[in-house]
């Protein structure tokens, strides 16, 4: 229930802050006093969009903060999902910048308008004539019919199969499509791979293989280059390792004379040992050195088929090949698996189905059950409020597909007097009717499932008289275990509340205000006169106020 409202710099409104009590709670006021304005308040705070023409004054922030009693509500669930700090007693607020952006809060975290909207769901349901026409809507019949049912765990239940269910469908169609254009490519992906798995890549084999080609392919060459190179270095006469030795001799005559001379000697003795180092290198590499044509063939035949594979599938390296096998490898593998998939879907599917139908058929029965029950109720209801021939035919089959709430088609079919035919609630119910249905739904549904607060917004219009004091004593009724508003232009309801609250507007100067102020006892027995007689209170209107609240 809303315990506490408080308004700032919106619309007529510069500041207001009121307390509320649980039970019924009447609300009234003259037309244009700014009823309207408070609820549009209690809008913002449910997630409504909003517009700088809300604030009163241009330069200043609209806040807008309503505190909420929500220990019966069971929404820890909610704020746990939604990362919202939890309390009992939780503050809504909403804030209007100068600028026109708008801020969002519950209890001091800040939210999105969505995460509002779906909170407010909870905590406040507001009903006006024109909202009426919900009760046209199909799934709002269901979940009527669902709440006397007592449908709500199993439709739960079902809506999670359901889900499930239409999972695994669109898994099997992917599926199916993924099989239809694989089967179309399977052939030549199969002939690429065994190409790739014949050819037997290795990584880092292309420069092994160009390495070995370029050897083989320059034996003549390579040969002619090092023994040429022999044949210097080891000249019997002017052969570098000849010289190299004459020349270490001559320098080790003088190596004791000086320092830097042995220093030439210690560097040219190392360049001796290299250098025959490099002549046994030498004679080794002119020994390995063989023509082979075959290995040639073979090296370049198997070059030529790298280069091939690189060209068809436009990569440059050996590694980007083996990449492209493996993807090959595993498209195969899961061709191969594909079948098994669809038929583990296939059967899924046809066991969940068969699930579904147990769950529809369950929620049939119970709404078949429940169907006399309302329409027993509803007629009751409807004949205190002068509706007395009121008739209801509702009409429920089970059809084939799967629906969000089972697989039931639904006909709420209407009579409101003796001797016409039934119609489609939406085109034969007028504005008045549909707001006694509402309330008379209202009244029921209360008995069945935990609403949130009720705000009825002069769903009374073209009511007057004992049908009145009939709707008047069916919200007195609900509060008992909720809590109710009325906005009501009628004495006779107005008189049924616990509390009574007026909105009126005063000018002063060049302002124009609208305040919400709770009335006492002898301030209620002045306002329902005025209701009753006008502006000009008689003794009669005030006897007869006195008697409507007692």
């Amino acid at each position: 229930m809303i315990t506490a409202l408080s308004i700032k710099n919106y619309a007529l409104i510069e500041r207001l802050t009121i307390d509320f009590s649980k039970g019924f709670s009447i609300i009234t006021g003259e037309t244009g006093a700014g009823k309207s304005i408070i609820l549009g308040a209690l809008g913002l705070v449910l997630g409504k969009r909003a517009d700088l023409t809300s604030l009163k004054n241009k330069e200043e922030k609209c806040i807008i903060e309503a505190q909420f009693d929500i220990s019966k509500y069971n929404l820890k669930a909610f704020f746990e999902a939604n990362d919202l700090d939890y309390e009992e007693e939780t503050i809504i607020r909403r804030e209007i910048l100068p600028s026109g952006k708008s801020r969002a809060f519950v209890n001091d975290s800040p939210v999105n308008l969505q995460e509002l909207q779906d909170l407010g769901l909870f905590l406040i349901d507001i009903h006006s004539q024109q909202q009426t026409r919900e009760l046209t809507d199909e799934n709002v019949q269901f979940d009527i019919i669902d709440a006397i049912a007592a449908n709500q765990e199993i439709i739960s239940t079902y809506q999670i199969l359901l889900k499930s269910y239409k999972s695994d469908k669109s898994k099997l169609n992917a599926l199916l499509k993924k099989q239809s254009e694989s089967n179309k490519e399977k052939e030549y992906h199969t002939f690429l791979l065994n190409e790739l798995q014949t050819a037997k890549l290795k990584a880092g084999e292309q420069e092994e293989l160009e390495s070995v080609f370029e050897k083989l392919n320059n034996v003549e060459s390579i040969r002619e280059a090092i023994d040429k190179s022999l044949s210097i270095a080891n000249e019997e006469q002017f052969g570098v390792s000849g010289n190299l030795k004459e020349i270490k001799n001559a320098i080790s005559k003088i190596a004791s004379f000086a320092p830097e001379y042995y220093d030439l000697l210690e560097r040219i003795s190392s360049l001796a040992i290299e250098f025959d180092d490099i002549s046994a290198e030498m004679n080794r590499c002119s020994e390995r050195i063989v023509l082979d044509p075959e290995q040639l063939e073979q090296t370049n035949q198997k070059l030529q088929l790298v280069y091939n594979l690189q060209k068809k599938h436009q990569v440059a390296t050996v590694e980007e090949l083996l990449q492209i096998q493996a993807n090959l490898e595993n498209e195969v593998i899961e061709l191969g698996t594909m079948d098994e998939e669809i038929a583990n879907l296939n059967q899924s599917i046809v066991q969940k189905a068969n699930e579904l139908d147990v769950l529809a058929t369950t929620i049939h029965t119970n709404r078949i059950a429940a169907v006399p029950v309302l329409s027993e109720k509803m007629i009751a209801i409807l004949a205190t409020l002068g509706m007395p021939n009121t008739r209801f035919n509702i009409e429920l089959t089970q059809g084939e597909s799967y629906l969000i709430n089972g697989k039931d088609e639904l006909q709420f079919l209407f009579s409101a007097n003796k001797g016409t035919d039934f119609g489609l609630l939406k085109k034969v119910a007028s504005g008045g009717e549909m707001s006694r249905i509402m309330l008379a739904v209202k009244a029921i549904l209360a008995q069945y499932s935990k609403l949130p607060t009720l705000i009825f917004d002069e769903i009374d219009t073209g009511v007057s008289g004992e049908i009145a004091i009939k709707m008047g004593e069916i919200m007195k009724e609900m509060s008992k275990t909720m809590q109710i508003f009325a906005i009501t232009h009628l004495p006779q309801i107005a008189a049924k509340g616990d509390a009574h609250f007026k909105v009126a507007k005063s000018t002063i100067g060049e302002d124009t205000q609208s305040e919400l102020r709770l009335l006492n006892e002898e301030e209620r027995v002045v306002e329902i006169a005025q209701m009753l007689s006008g502006a000009v209170i008689s003794d009669s209107a005030l006897n007869h106020a006195k008697a409507l609240l007692n």
